[in-house]
């Protein structure tokens, strides 16, 4: 494959992506209290209404800069806990209490916001432009169905820029050395708002034999796992959450969880330990890639061999959610298939590659 330097990550060095993130399960903000968000550079708030929806507002009060995480939750409105003016789910002031008129400019930003997958998103476009219907989340029937497991969900802050989570997604060199599975095949498929990977391998040093892995970016920051594997004498499906928001340039949320397709022959409690077992395995996977985060500086132009895998390709992919809507090139596809260490270009997606996502 043709190694190019292109001059990747000058705009996402400034700003933060365009697309739905995910914020963890809903119901970690379903309580009634107004919860406090430091991402994309600022301080925003959280909180379900009495409509029984969830809203998120700019985080400070712009009469005299008060926290409205430290308030209370009122109907559909967050009350200051400062001087008690209540901003409505729309950004809107609503009332202040020892004043009859409420100031024509006296709102803030309403972010936003879906739940979908038991889990909630918001919206970012450094433009300001509304959710793009097109760049949407897709729903995935096995978390509305009694036959796969809760999310079990880990929460930690990474002390790097969040691209170099997203590296990941074309980086097949690193299966080996950091995760023990080598791949015995490896495609990427960039289409449009979404980046696919399948992976292949014959043994994971934590996660069993056979180990495949469908995945994919629906978005910037939202990535989706459908993962079979053979471990102790059975085949394990789980579906794997990995999702991020960044916090600033240099630090990033990350939530990772994962489910797990239950036996029909076991009983609740023998699914849910085979589902804790393993997910503490993957999770283990999953933190060999995070000791390497916390440590790893940014670098825009890697020198890349042949065996390296489409890491530009990626980028550019990646850089168009940090462009202006009305500079963005016409959506294109591009295929990269890997089969014993060899690269090359597809006109198509392989039968091998087809991702089967959308069935789950």
């Amino acid at each position: 494959m043709e190694r190019s330097t292109p001059d990747h990550g000058t705009v996402s060095a400034r700003r933060f992506a365009r697309g739905w993130h995910c914020l963890g399960l809903v119901a970690d903000y379903a309580d009634g209290k107004p919860h406090p968000l430091n991402i994309f550079g600022t301080r925003l708030v959280a909180f379900r209404g009495e409509d029984g929806a969830m809203h998120i507002l700019d985080g400070y009060c712009p009469h005299m800069g008060a926290d409205l995480a430290g308030g209370h939750v009122e109907g559909d409105s967050v009350v200051c806990p400062f001087h008690h003016w209540k901003w409505g789910s729309d950004g809107k002031c609503t009332s202040i209490p020892y004043c009859k008129r409420v100031p024509a400019r006296a709102k803030v930003k309403a972010w936003s916001t879906l739940e979908k997958n038991q889990l909630l998103f918001v919206w970012h476009d450094a433009e300001g432009n509304a959710p793009d219907p097109a760049v949407e989340i897709p729903r995935i029937e096995a978390c509305y169905s009694a036959d796969w497991t809760e999310w079990m969900m880990r929460k930690m802050v990474i002390q790097t820029n969040c691209r170099e989570l997203v590296d990941n997604l074309a980086d097949v060199a690193h299966f080996g050395p950091v995760h023990g599975s080598p791949a015995s095949y490896f495609c990427n498929t960039f289409d449009g708002h979404l980046g696919y990977q399948m992976f292949q391998g014959e043994d994971s040093e934590l996660l069993g034999s056979g180990l495949r892995a469908d995945s994919a970016y629906f978005g910037p920051a939202y990535h989706i796992t459908r993962m079979t594997a053979k471990t102790g004498g059975q085949t394990v499906d789980t579906l794997l959450l990995n999702c991020h928001v960044p916090i600033d340039q240099n630090s990033f949320e990350l939530r990772y969880a994962i489910k797990v397709l239950k036996q029909p022959h076991l009983s609740e409690a023998e699914n849910q330990a085979i589902a804790e077992g393993y997910a503490g395995q993957a999770h283990k996977s999953f933190f060999q890639d995070v000791a390497i985060w916390h440590s790893k500086t940014r670098i825009d132009k890697p020198i890349l061999c042949d065996g390296d895998g489409p890491v530009y390709q990626l980028r550019e992919w990646y850089e168009q959610f940090y462009t202006d809507v009305a500079d963005l090139p016409a959506p294109s596809k591009k295929v990269f298939e890997s089969k014993g260490g060899v690269w090359r270009q597809l006109d198509e997606v392989p039968e091998q590659a087809r991702s089967q996502l959308h069935l789950i």
